[in-house]
């Protein structure tokens, strides 16, 4: 069970905390240093880094995550509310994320490379937007997580 929690803990900080400072540090000084053309440039290469780790983080919080709950905690049945909010904020998280790969970020990467820059800086607005959503709800449920069994 410790190398679950481990597993599932890590893989939270670091989509949530990767989200964090991409929302909060690197894009406001892009926007302050980079003309469009380049930052849109870079933001493509950033997140082609950046989603290979969220896959990664993903895939162990749900592998880590649904073996605590069926042997650990019996499955959903035998789970506190808690365990049952922290599933509910991950699912609505992945679908988000899910949503951020398929669409937004796919048509942001074709339009850097026909440098339609209008429609670029329009996706990652949206996936500005979407990644703002993810930070909420994973601070939420990472207070819940830590917090939620001594309620």
């Amino acid at each position: 069970m410790s190398y679950s929690i481990a597993l599932h803990l890590l893989s939270a900080v670091i989509w949530v905390g990767g989200m964090i400072f991409a929302h909060s540090s690197l894009r406001p000084s892009a926007v302050q240093v980079l003309e469009p053309p380049l930052r849109l440039e870079l933001w493509v290469q950033v997140f082609r880094r950046f989603f290979v780790l969220v896959w990664i983080s993903i895939s162990l919080i749900l592998i880590t995550g649904y073996w605590m709950l069926f042997n650990y905690f019996g499955g959903f049945a035998g789970a506190r509310a808690y365990i049952h909010i922290m599933h509910g904020g991950g699912i609505v998280m992945v679908m988000i994320y899910l949503h951020v790969f398929f669409s937004p970020y796919r048509r942001l990467k074709q339009a850097v490379i026909i440098q339609d820059y209008p429609l670029a800086g329009a996706q990652l607005n949206q996936i500005r937007k979407l990644i703002g959503i993810n930070i909420l709800i994973g601070l939420l449920v990472i207070t819940v997580a830590s917090a939620g069994r001594y309620w």
